[in-house]
């Protein structure tokens, strides 16, 4: 059974300079607009993001094999050909 990985990435709205952003929060960790450091700031809804990890390290590896063997229709060439 594969393990998932959750990320608890939330979108917020400051109140105070409408600035929208993501933030990464873990327990009752305190959430500010990084704009003007307001705290009145409020929850959006948002998606979800999930992976499991066989997913991750798929990913990880395959991006590894693309940067070490480059493009595979060789050097100079374009996705338009």
């Amino acid at each position: 059974m594969e393990e998932e990985i959750n990320m608890p990435i939330f979108e917020y709205i400051c109140k105070k300079c409408d600035h929208k952003f993501e933030k990464l929060v873990l327990g009752a960790t305190a959430v500010e607009c990084p704009s003007c450091k307001s705290a009145k700031v409020e929850k959006q809804m948002s998606v979800f993001a999930s992976t499991t990890k066989a997913v991750a390290a798929q990913n990880k590896v395959e991006t590894g094999l693309r940067n070490a063997l480059g493009n595979p229709r060789g050097r100079g060439s374009d996705s338009t050909n």
